[in-house]
């Protein structure tokens, strides 16, 4: 999925939405990034999308694929801050995709991920994301560390411990990687889609040679996870030592429709965001140790 022609036609141009200034394109410079998938059941999977339109996507064995991506944005338009992702590999269509294929023909299937948390750093961050591209996004304490053996990024929430992923670091980085993804959400009781581009060199690796670890503490916005079956070890992992990244202006939506009339609206509206700032402040980092007994 190339970058489209009128993203480079607005370079330099500016915008102002819902009061979050943007210096043209929305994006990011030399910004590490960790991403890591791992198997999980496919009926569980499938409860979580909502509406009738996304499925999730069928790997050789049956299973679904759960995602988690971390990217720690050192520069973007709207300041510095960390965006933790944990989602579902999803495609979108009338009904499910054949196994692997999605992986080949993006594209065709709609293929991309529906998040199913979002938390940031900021609050501009929640203001611009939620608001306009319909990220379920919200602050909360996060990190993102890196070592000369390891990877890994935590988040906490009102004081307690919600989610961390850790991957073995790869001895090098460079494997170009131009990909665009689609991202699916749930906001105002309509089915979002936003596309981001991203353009790297990655250090992956795949199957048996992916060493990861995933630990899903108890809160609410993450303990459903743990119900996933997700398997312990990755289909792979991947860091990006200095991704770049552009956000599309162009978003689509669609409304969510029931057999029956439903009685109340899900999830959160513009009553989440219309009181928002632009502050860039973050919480204070992460620091609870004993997560080892939440490993998957």
């Amino acid at each position: 999925m190339g970058i489209p022609k009128r993203i480079r036609n607005y370079q330099g141009r500016f915008a102002l939405v819902d009061g979050v200034p943007f210096t043209l394109p929305v994006a990011t410079e030399n910004s590490p990034a960790l991403m890591a998938a791992f198997l999980c059941d496919y009926e569980k999977a499938a409860k979580l999308m909502p509406g009738n339109e996304l499925y999730p996507v069928k790997y050789f064995n049956g299973k679904a694929i759960f995602m988690v991506t971390v990217i720690n944005y050192l520069h973007t338009n709207i300041g510095k801050y960390i965006e933790y992702s944990m989602a579902l590999a999803c495609t979108r269509g009338a009904k499910p995709a054949p196994r692997i294929l999605p992986a080949l023909f993006m594209k065709y299937y709609h293929t991309g991920q529906y998040i199913l948390d979002l938390p940031v750093s900021s609050e501009i961050s929640v203001k611009g994301g939620k608001g306009i591209w319909g990220m379920p996004k919200h602050k909360a304490n996060l990190d993102f560390t890196i070592t000369d053996t390891q990877v890994s990024a935590q988040y906490e929430l009102d004081g307690e411990f919600a989610f961390r992923i850790e991957i073995d670091k790869p001895p090098k980085c460079n494997f170009p990687l131009k990909v665009g993804t689609v991202n699916y959400s749930h906001f105002r009781n309509m089915l979002m889609a936003s596309n981001i581009y991203f353009d790297t060199k990655a250090g992956i690796k795949l199957g048996k040679k992916a060493s990861g670890r995933l630990f899903i503490g108890n809160h609410s916005r993450t303990a459903f996870m743990r119900d996933l079956g997700i398997e312990s070890n990755p289909l792979f992992t991947a860091f990006m030592p200095n991704a770049n990244g552009i956000l599309d202006d162009h978003f689509e939506c669609w409304f969510m429709t029931y057999k029956d009339k439903p009685d109340k609206v899900t999830p959160e509206g513009f009553e989440s965001v219309i009181n928002l700032g632009l502050n860039e402040d973050w919480l204070p980092a992460p620091n609870i140790t004993d997560y080892e007994k939440f490993k998957i």
